[in-house]
Parts: C-alpha cells; sequence; structure tokens
C-alpha cells in the first residue's frame, strides 16, 4: 500500500499529441492531396465516436480498403509508426515524472488501441521513464478497480487534459484523488467542456510547472 501514486495520461499531458495529428495530417496532403487527408480524417473521427478512443491504424485500415488499388497507401503506416514521438514531448514532461516518483510510484494511464498506443508509448522513451508501469484501457475512467489492484494506494494523483476524465475519478474516488488539469491541447479549451465541468483540484498552464510542487501540494 502506497502513500501516493502519480497517474499520467499521455495524449496532451505528456506528449503533444494535436501536433502529431498535424504532422500526419500534412504529410497525408503533400503525398495523397488534400481529398485523401479529409476523408482519413473524416475515417478517424468516425470510429473514435465510435471506440471512445483514437485508433490511427483502424482508421488507416479502413481508408485501405477504399483504396485497395492504390499500394502507396501501405507507406502510411510505415510513417505512423516510426514517427519521432520523442520530438513532441511537452517541456520538461520526463523531468516531471522523475520529480514525483520520489514520492510514490508514477504510473501512466492511457486510453488507446492494443497497437499503436503501446508504439507511441515506446518511441517516446515514456515507457522507459515510467519504469514498465504503463496502463492502457479502452476507457480508463471505467478500470479504476484494476488500478487499485495493481497499484494500491491511500492517495492518488490523475494528471489529464481532460476534465471529463478528472471529473470521473472524483465521483468515483472522492477525496482519495487529486486531480490536475494541464491546460494542454484542444481538448483544455473546449468551452463546451470548461462550462459544463467542474474544475480540477490544481489547474496548471504546462505539464512543467508540476516541477515546482512539493509533496505537500498532494495532502488532503
Amino acid at each position: 500500500m502506497h502513500d501516493l501514486v502519480f497517474l499520467f495520461d499521455v495524449d496532451n499531458t505528456l506528449l503533444d499529441n494535436d501536433h502529431v495529428q498535424r504532422d500526419l495530417g500534412d504529410h497525408l496532403a503533400t503525398h495523397f492531396g488534400q481529398a485523401a487527408r479529409d476523408r482519413y480524417f473524416a475515417l478517424f473521427e468516425d470510429l473514435r465516436s465510435t471506440l471512445g478512443y483514437a485508433d490511427y491504424l483502424g482508421a488507416l485500415q479502413r481508408y485501405r480498403l477504399e483504396y485497395l488499388h492504390n499500394p502507396k497507401v501501405l507507406r502510411i503506416a510505415n510513417w505512423l509508426v516510426d514517427y519521432p514521438f520523442a520530438d513532441r514531448l511537452y517541456p520538461k514532461a520526463l523531468d516531471v515524472v522523475r520529480h514525483v516518483s520520489a514520492w510514490g510510484p508514477a504510473v501512466i494511464l492511457s486510453d488507446g488501441d492494443a497497437a499503436f498506443q503501446p508504439r507511441k508509448i515506446e518511441r517516446s522513451g515514456l515507457w522507459r521513464t515510467f519504469a514498465d508501469n504503463v496502463l492502457i484501457y479502452v476507457h480508463k475512467e471505467q478500470a479504476l478497480d484494476d488500478v487499485e489492484r495493481l497499484y494500491p494506494a491511500r492517495r492518488y494523483v490523475m494528471i489529464d487534459d481532460k476534465l471529463r476524465i478528472l471529473e470521473s475519478l472524483k465521483q468515483q474516488w472522492g477525496d482519495r484523488v487529486v486531480t490536475v488539469f494541464p491546460r494542454q491541447g484542444h481538448y483544455a479549451f473546449d468551452p463546451e467542456e470548461l462550462r459544463k465541468r467542474k474544475p480540477a483540484d490544481i489547474a496548471i498552464d504546462a505539464i512543467g510547472d508540476m516541477l515546482s510542487f512539493q509533496r505537500d501540494r498532494f495532502a488532503a
């Protein structure tokens, strides 16, 4: 039983996923045309609304089925899995993980598919920094019993750019969780989400701001 366990989201919390999407869009437009870019992201958003998480390779598979006679499409997957994700980590993100690890285990708690999300975490260097403490679920807010079983703690700290997730954890864990909201990425500035969600316990402008925190910031 740990006193504190720190749970980190990945996309737009530790890693600038909006930038990754822009790079993918630019790559598709440059090599396949604007129509191909628009069609891929239409499939991507449709799949996300169905699954509840981003599935880049699943959207690519759907796109491929529409363009079976274009062999160039097969190279998109290579671009995705070889993308330099380490270059898209937010400034001081790894330093923050090491900083809080002095007070308790640091664990990735992410949503995602079973192929591309692990690849992203590995390629970015996060898997190594978190010393194999990596959890990926379809809907992480529905897997808190599993989190407690694997990383039992008196108190959790959840760092996530989505107020929806932070609000759900607060409803389930109450005062056992301290929620931290880094205002990064497009979800963090969605006016509708900001209006209808309860604020987090702590809001910061960037993940690197946590370097100034001391352990007592996460006390009851």
